[in-house]
């Protein structure tokens, strides 16, 4: 079952909520939910099979949000489908709710606690290992982040996939290229990324994921591949940019961490993101956006490059030495 609205429409409810939730709860990483919003989106509205009112449903598609960080995204796509009421995207990271700043299997359509990095492909891989033994329908599809593919964890997931021919699952990497503080490439090299995929045993297609044109497409391709002989578990490296849809974010690490404060982010975040809204879609928090926006001035931080390469510099600190001196103990002593 789809939820009946449109991707492209789903995606800019996923971008208004995750602004909104991480705006109100002071909590993180809405560039991973930007990022991530239109493989999330067209995953409920277009692929996935689902009951909103049965969520344990045994032909359901199961949906492991590895890059856990992301979940607010999760959790609009479940709010807009069904799952539970919108309003509660409202209790985000708050004390005593369900909605936790890492995806929740206490929410219904979740099946399993996200965050820390590296896991849920194995836990993708188990569950699709399972289904196929026991012979039930659904598909498991494992959305990771890219930084997280720095794990060992992950590449043996990769192996047990190929080996037991898990047709049945279909990993999507969100590549926005960026991760914690810096660039991907210049945390841990990671290319040729597909390369990599290809040599463990996995059928690889690369997009945009960013496009829903090419989103569908390569999750029709993955819908496919069960049918063909060699079976093999499917890869989608979608590349992203890292705060898509608002332009201040994109491509700024500052915004794995930051969230909308008042004033001119969360004013001009928000209009933004009106100027982009798909015809019938209707605003739940600023219906008519902001009217007097307050704008960013010369002293915001803003539009500059906060990655660890650029702010690093090796001359910190400029006299660290390090000088063995010894003691009637024998200790090494550090000075400056």
């Amino acid at each position: 079952m789809r939820n009946g609205m449109k991707s492209e429409k789903l995606a800019w409810l996923i971008r208004r909520h995750g602004i909104e939730m991480t705006h109100l709860s002071g909590g993180s990483h809405i560039g991973a939910v930007l990022s991530v919003a239109d493989i999330i989106a067209v995953l409920y509205a277009n692929i996935l099979d689902y009951k909103p009112e049965e969520p344990k449903w045994n032909g359901r598609d199961r949906v492991i949000l590895s890059k856990g960080h992301a979940g607010a995204a999760i959790y609009a796509a479940l709010a807009e489908s069904g799952f539970f009421p919108v309003e509660e995207l409202k209790t985000h990271y708050q004390n005593g709710g369900r909605l936790s700043g890492h995806v929740s299997h206490h929410l219904p359509g979740v099946d399993f606690s996200t965050g820390s990095l590296g896991h849920g492909l194995s836990a993708a891989a188990g569950i699709a290992y399972a289904l196929k033994k026991d012979q039930k329908a659904g598909r498991v599809f494992a959305v990771l982040g890219d930084g997280e593919c720095d794990e060992g964890s992950v590449w043996e997931a990769a192996l047990f996939a190929n080996h037991f021919r898990l047709n049945n699952l279909i990993a999507v990497v969100d590549h926005n290229h960026m991760q914690s503080l810096d660039f991907q490439e210049n945390t841990l090299e990671i290319e040729d990324f597909g390369s990599k995929w290809r040599a463990f045993g996995w059928n690889v297609i690369e997009i945009n994921g960013n496009n829903h044109e090419e989103l569908k497409a390569a999750f029709q391709k993955a819908k496919e591949n069960g049918k063909e002989s060699e079976h093999k578990p499917m890869m989608i490296l979608a590349n992203t940019v890292k705060g898509c849809g608002i332009s201040f974010m994109q491509n700024d690490i500052l915004w794995h961490y930051r969230f909308p404060h008042d004033g001119w982010e969360y004013d001009c975040a928000v209009n933004e993101l009106h100027q982009t809204k798909p015809e019938g879609v209707e605003d739940p928090y600023t219906p008519e956006g902001i009217p007097n926006p307050v704008l960013p001035t010369e002293s915001d931080d803003i539009n500059n490059d906060h990655t660890l390469t650029y702010t690093w510099k090796t001359t910190y600190p400029e006299k660290m030495r390090r000088v063995e001196a010894k003691s009637g103990s024998g200790e090494r002593e550090y000075r400056v």
